[in-house]
């Protein structure tokens, strides 16, 4: 059967070019091998966002005696808060139906894998489909890499770790990125112990090294053992415990997560039969109006190699609907991606960091301060983080921002929308900011450059 369009794929982009396209009057073909979804709502934000909230309530009551209120011994019922983290996805997933079959009878979804048999033509769940334009939304999973005895050891990725029955005792995670920093504040706070082993200096080591040493003091007060600087060599199963080896010593635990990456799902896509060419990552390559080498493929999301946030690939899919309709002015390399690590306090930036700054040659003012500058957070007693801006100085626009501190990813949003809207960071200066808020700790922020210092 010929289709106008076929999406491969019902992540965060999948979904929406489906329904959008049936809408506008185009036979649709929506293939999924898996649950409706996409990562987002069945293994990524949904799931552990979810599993943070529980883990953060255990954490207020566990330390609620700083604010004069005394409660009793803190119990992480395990079992409740996979059952709660299970009902919270299904009723997504759920959602995502309601909308497919909103489309009408346009849109037609098949249950299968989908692979490329040829030109503009996918083999879904043994069914042959032609479609004059195709879009792959098919995501990424965990990676499994080469480290010595690996294969050998029941080790854990994103999605086996939230499906456990009972809590670990102590919870081994290799690698520092936002994967291993969410889960192993997570399973800290539930009370499991956690130790944390990454090859780089520091946690979130492609963050400014302030905002990272901010998360690093606030792990280590929780108790989180932090072994930075070291590889992993090999992983072994003795007497019941995994042992990795790694280059600081020999670390016992009870599980593994193993948070080194992500794999693009392209391996069993037949890409070259339709002639999709793959970089040496297996992400497809595309330009940046998500063309692939292949005429009328494109490919969108995670597949694509990076950055994978699922706000990205929604993004994605809003600039190729467009382009696909010719009134597209819009592209993949025309757009802010801000990001946000919901480890409490929040890490999230916008914009340039200041080493990229310098490495390009650009100008800029920087200010910092503590986020215990601002009154909200002595108030609260949320005091933890740092917040960070680079301005130029010539135009006075804003070049980036990190934001370590509660709701850190909600605040940033007050830098990306005026970045987005190209507008002078004098416009924060001005504003009148409610007190006492997070919020008006931007504008204090802003004002420590000297250009906007009060007299």
């Amino acid at each position: 059967m010929d289709f106008d369009v076929i999406v491969i794929g019902s992540g965060q982009a999948g979904v929406p070019l489906a329904t959008r396209f049936a809408r506008n009057g185009k036979r649709v073909l929506l293939a999924e091998r898996g649950e409706l979804g996409g990562t987002c709502i069945n293994t990524g934000c949904t799931p552990t966002k979810t599993m943070v909230a529980s883990a953060r309530a255990a954490q207020v009551v566990r330390t609620c005696d700083r604010l004069g209120v005394h409660a009793g011994p803190v119990r992480v019922d395990f079992a409740a808060v996979i059952a709660r983290k299970d009902r919270v996805v299904a009723e997504w997933r759920a959602s995502v139906q309601r909308r497919l079959q909103s489309a009408g009878e346009r849109l037609t979804l098949r249950r299968a894998a989908a692979r490329f048999v040829g030109a503009r033509e996918v083999d879904v769940g043994g069914e042959r489909h032609r479609g004059d334009t195709i879009i792959v939304n098919t995501g990424a999973r965990a990676a499994c890499p080469p480290i010595p005895g690996l294969a050998g050891v029941p080790w854990l990725d994103n999605r086996r770790v939230m499906a456990l029955p009972e809590l670990p005792e102590h919870l081994v995670i290799l690698g520092g990125g936002y994967i291993a920093c969410e889960f192993g504040q997570m399973f800290r706070r539930f009370g499991a112990k956690v130790t944390i082993i990454e090859r780089n200096t520091h946690l979130l080591h492609r963050e400014d090294p302030a905002a990272s040493t901010a998360i690093e003091e606030v792990f280590r007060n929780e108790g989180i053992t932090l072994r930075l600087g070291q590889s992993p060599r090999t992983v072994a199963q003795q007497g019941g415990e995994i042992v990795v080896r790694a280059d600081g010593g020999e670390v016992r635990g009870s599980h593994l997560l193993v948070a080194l990456g992500r794999t693009p799902n392209t391996e069993e896509l037949g890409c070259d039969a339709a002639g999709i060419q793959l970089d040496k990552h297996g992400a497809i390559v595309a330009d940046d109006r998500y063309r692939t080498s292949a005429e009328g493929v494109y490919a969108v999301g995670d597949v694509l190699g990076g950055p994978q946030f699922t706000h990205t690939s929604w993004d994605d899919h809003r600039i190729l609907f467009e382009l696909l309709r010719g009134k597209g002015t819009r592209t993949r390399a025309d757009r802010l991606i801000p990001s946000s690590v919901f480890t409490d306090p929040q890490v999230a930036h916008v914009g340039l960091y200041e080493h990229e700054a310098k490495a390009q040659g650009r100008r800029y003012e920087v200010a910092s301060m503590p986020f215990a500058n601002i009154a909200r957070a002595v108030e609260t007693d949320e005091t933890a983080g740092v917040l960070k801006v680079l301005v130029d100085p010539d135009d006075e626009r804003i070049l980036g921002a990190t934001i370590v501190g509660s709701d850190g990813g909600e605040l940033i949003h007050i830098f990306v929308d005026l970045m987005e809207a190209r507008a002078s960071a004098r416009a924060i200066v001005d504003a009148e900011h409610i007190h006492p808020t997070f919020a008006e700790g931007v504008q204090t922020l802003v004002m420590q450059l000297p250009r906007y210092a009060l007299d």
